[in-house]
């Protein structure tokens, strides 16, 4: 069975960081495609951030330069580096993971960003 436990949300002011995690359970992460979703009010959910089984990443262009995505193979945990947070980054961010063509999804963790 395959759970996703995100955290690390919080509100912080416009220009700050914030680090989520997603630790894995039921899954290798290292073995399968993983990604950072969010979901502001009133938005379709948007990719944020991929990861694949082979480590390269890739990012939304409104995130760039900003966030970071990386992976703690022994703790099985994936992260979000945020950084630089603007308003609009506010959200449910989601950790997604694809295991034999089925996508999984933790309950989201809520960032908030204040100018």
């Amino acid at each position: 069975q395959v759970q996703l436990v995100e955290s690390g949300g919080g509100l912080v002011q416009a220009g700050g960081s914030l680090r989520l995690s997603c630790a894995a359970s039921g899954i290798i992460i290292s073995l399968n495609p993983m990604g950072w979703y969010r979901q502001a009010p009133g938005k379709q959910r948007e990719l944020v951030a991929g990861i694949t089984s082979g480590g390269s990443t890739n990012y939304a262009d409104s995130v760039k330069g900003r966030f970071t995505t990386s992976r703690d193979h022994a703790k099985n945990t994936v992260y979000l580096q945020m950084n630089s947070l603007k308003p609009e980054d506010t959200g449910v961010y989601y950790c997604n993971a694809l295991k034999r063509g089925f996508n999984y999804w933790g309950q989201g963790t809520q960032v908030t960003v204040s100018s």
